[in-house]
């Protein structure tokens, strides 16, 4: 029967309860709670035994969210910073872990991803020039708990100590060095400066890399650094080109000259050859000679005029009884005129003397004659 219904659940004075009169315990005042008392009706209806397995329920399940909430993950590339009440606890690598929930605060961290920080400096160099620098850091968290607890801000920690170790470096080096080719040389002598103040700071980082990406005189001055950075590559260009020369012509030089030197060698060689050969073969006509002396005498002057004698393109008739026939030899005195680079007064294929009176006609010039003739 509904509560509403006339004559159920009424109280003497006429009033409704929808509890079939009976008033629910829970303050002196009468007032009560309509979902505690709904969830008792649903458990037991008021029953102690009911009120008592619903708390243990209630009790179980915010256990179990309590500990499926306490469940959290670490990648691999990451290490987790874990706070028990705002105290630093441990550390955890990666993995699957638990903790207390609304007791540990979680912080995670990569270690393995390598972070990049830019940086745009004024500074002012050894001689008192004023130099624009664009740079980048490249770093990485080495320590994860120094990283968390150290210090409040790391990044603007690693901002002011690469100013810092910048504004050394180039305050210990020339205008021209830090534009030219002093660059590298300036981010290797800043890398290490770098590192240790990090170290001081406890910061937790770890630097990779310096690049100095631009390093550029004031606006005002810049045209005129200009001009000199071109003079200097055409110096670097012109000097190039002349090592270029002279390594080509030193090796010729020294070529030609070891040649001159095999040269000079080899005639040398056959200078001393032929002496010798000469020594030799009057060592052995002296034997001759000391047999028969003017034999050889004799030998060696028709030798001597066959030699010179071969070389003359002129016929000598000589006067006398001889044949009216003359025969001369032109193919040699062709030949010979034809071998002659420039025209030599009274040089023909003959030079022909009559002879004063007639007789015999002789070629003083005997070619075939042989040495067993003249012995």
């Amino acid at each position: 029967m509904a509560w509403n219904q006339p004559g159920s659940g009424q109280d003497p004075n006429g009033n409704r309860d929808p509890w079939g009169g009976r008033k629910p315990s829970g303050g002196s005042g009468g007032g009560s709670n309509p979902l505690v008392d709904k969830l008792q009706k649903v458990f037991g209806g008021g029953d102690p035994d009911g009120e008592k397995q619903l708390t243990r329920l209630l009790l179980v399940g915010a256990v179990v969210l309590w500990a499926l909430f306490g469940f959290y993950r670490v990648e691999q590339a990451e290490r987790a910073v874990v706070f028990r009440f705002g105290e630093y606890s441990k550390m955890e690598a990666a993995g699957l872990h638990w903790r207390p929930a609304l007791m540990d605060n979680i912080r995670k961290v990569n270690v393995e991803r390598t972070e990049q920080m830019p940086l745009n400096a004024t500074m002012i160099t050894e001689d008192e020039n004023i130099v624009d620098i664009s740079l980048t850091v490249q770093y990485r968290i080495a320590d994860p708990k120094s990283y968390v607890l150290a210090i409040a801000s790391p990044e603007s920690t690693l901002a002011h100590a690469t100013e810092s170790a910048l504004r050394h470096e180039v305050g210990s080096a020339k205008m021209t060095q830090v534009l030219g080719e002093g660059r590298a040389k300036l981010a290797q002598d800043m890398l290490p400066r770098l590192q240790s103040y990090l170290d001081r700071y406890n910061s937790g980082l770890s630097v990779r890399n310096v690049n100095i990406l631009e390093a550029l005189p004031p606006k005002d001055v810049k045209s005129a650094f200009d001009d000199v950075i071109r003079a200097k590559e055409d110096k670097e260009r012109l000097k190039n080109q002349a090592e270029t020369y002279a390594n080509g012509i030193v090796p010729e030089a020294r070529g030609q000259a070891a040649r001159l030197i095999a040269d000079a060698s080899a005639y040398k060689q056959e200078v001393v050859d032929r002496a010798t050969g000469n020594a030799s073969r009057f060592q052995g006509l002296l034997a001759e000679y000391r047999l028969n002396p003017q034999v050889l005498r004799t030998r060696m002057y028709l030798e001597a005029m066959e030699s010179v004698m071969s070389q003359n393109r002129k016929v000598v008739v000589e006067p006398g009884g001889a044949s009216p026939l003359l025969y001369l030899p032109m193919d040699k005195l062709n030949a010979a005129a034809a071998s002659t680079t420039s025209p030599v007064p009274n040089s023909g294929a003959a030079q022909y003397i009559p002879p004063a009176n007639t007789g015999s006609l002789r070629d003083v010039q005997r070619p075939g004659r042989s040495l067993d003739g003249a012995r």
